[in-house]
């Protein structure tokens, strides 16, 4: 079973660029659809886009064109890069690997955009 760590969260200017990092253990990343997620403070968990088994994205129509989702096999690792970021997508940004009945999160990652 897979075990995820997120990072690279912190505080961007508005239209800046970020990268998220959702590094795996324990078992392949890219056995799992891997997905992220966002909660901005007073709201609830929303998805922001997956990336398939076989490697094909998806994204919430709120951050497609600005955010895409890759995964670097090699590291083990899923990444979010996220541009022009723009201050309502202010939250704390999770990962997560599911395959049938297993899901497991990484810990939340803060992304402020402010100026």
């Amino acid at each position: 079973q897979v075990a995820l760590v997120g990072s690279g969260g912190g505080l961007v200017q508005p239209w800046g660029p970020l990268k998220l990092s959702c590094s795996g253990s324990g078992s392949n990343c890219s056995d799992y659809a891997n997905g992220w997620y966002r909660q901005a403070p007073g709201k609830q968990l929303e998805l922001v886009g997956v990336i398939s088994s076989d490697g094909n994205p998806n994204y919430a129509d709120s951050v497609k064109g600005r955010l895409i989702i890759y995964r670097n096999n090699a590291m083990n690792t899923v990444f979010l890069q996220m541009n022009n970021l723009k201050p309502e997508d202010t939250a704390v940004y999770y990962c997560k690997a599911r395959r049938g009945s297993f899901t497991s999160w990484g810990q939340g990652t803060q992304v402020t955009v402010s100026s």
